[in-house]
């Protein structure tokens, strides 16, 4: 974090996303080069560390030495305290900040960009912005994938609810979810309900109040769907709007290989356009990527309704708006949604 001078310092505090930090420093410099430990711990464990540092410095970092789970770190916030500030440094810092500010150009990756992905879906998901009140959701949407739950929606049948709760088990033994593992190995593959029903669904809304399952739901959403379609759609050469359009494909299709999976979806694309990274044109590749994406939701009556796309990323496409830059007006199932900063 850049504090533009010099400045002492006399608090941080650290929001941290679902990967948090055990191990950690706070660091400061003066010239971006050389740094200099305010506070450290190797007792981390999430949620909102509300520290007292001293010294000062223009530069603030958090550098993790120790992951509290198998996931890096993430920050919701970082907040820097401090009382004055004296003249900045004449010359710039040798290495400049490696995070990128919110707006134009940014990534999904950015934390501003990635809330407003989640909003995205959670639009198109269930039917609202906010995608934090969706940890307790559960139903059978009848879509042939048994219970669909959670941020993401998370499906008894495909897996990923299986091994999303063998996560939070993990983080957490004798949660109230972990009896219904062997049941939800059975049911894998499948639309059945057996040895879940009433009792398990009670069982969910009450573990998404448990901030770990929380914390589950969020690693699982980054490690199986946001990552990979993130860092597939640089590598294609994509901007934001290209990114979350992967995001949001891998979430509803998966991301297998078959016709009517995320990975089937962009081969078709590429098979009618070039990606960015090919020396295609970018437009052109989105738009032949949505199609695909179109196609594969009309062979699935419980995806018939193709506004997600129609009017919702085709708007953002057809306005030139590759960075999803704000302010964001659209439209699912005939609802209409603004994100405005």
């Amino acid at each position: 974090m850049d504090l533009g001078a010099d400045t002492a310092l006399s608090r941080v505090q650290l929001k941290w996303e679902a990967a948090y930090g055990k191990s950690y420093k706070i660091q400061t410099s003066t010239d971006g080069s050389t740094w200099t430990s305010a506070y450290s711990t190797t007792t981390g464990n999430g949620g909102t560390d509300d520290l007292a540092v001293s010294g000062h410095g223009r530069y603030v970092r958090m550098s993790g030495t120790q992951r509290g789970t198998a996931y890096g770190y993430s920050l919701y916030e970082f907040e820097v305290y401090g009382a004055g500030a004296s003249t900045p440094p004449a010359t710039p810092p040798t290495t400049p900040p490696t995070t990128p500010p919110a707006g134009s150009g940014a990534d999904l990756t950015d934390p501003h960009k990635k809330e407003i992905a989640m909003e995205l879906v959670s639009s198109a998901e269930n039917s609202s912005l906010d995608w934090k009140g969706q940890y307790t959701y559960i139903e059978d949407i009848g879509d042939g994938r048994g219970y669909t739950a959670g941020i993401v929606g998370f499906c008894s049948g495909t897996g990923d609810m299986l091994d999303l709760v063998r996560h939070y088990t993990d983080l957490k033994p004798g949660n109230v979810l972990a009896p219904y593992l062997p049941a939800l190995e059975k049911v894998n593959g499948s639309a059945s309900h057996t040895g879940l029903g009433a009792a398990f669904e009670s069982a969910w809304t009450t573990a998404a109040k448990d901030t770990v399952f929380q914390r589950a739901q969020d690693d699982e959403r980054d490690r199986v769907y946001f990552d990979p379609a993130v860092g597939q759609a640089k590598s294609d050469g994509l901007h934001a709007l290209g990114q979350f359009a992967y995001y949001d494909a891998i979430v509803m299709h998966g991301p297998g290989d078959d016709s009517t999976s995320f990975g089937g979806i962009r081969k078709t694309a590429m098979q009618k356009a070039k990606t960015p990274a090919q020396g295609g044109n970018e437009t052109t590749y989105l738009n032949a990527f949505l199609d695909a994406r179109k196609a594969a939701m009309l062979t699935e009556a419980a995806h018939e309704d193709t506004t997600r796309v129609d009017t919702e990323q085709r708007v953002f496409l057809n306005n030139g708006n590759l960075d999803l830059n704000p302010p964001l007006q659209w439209k699912v199932y005939g609802d209409p949604y603004a994100i405005n900063d």
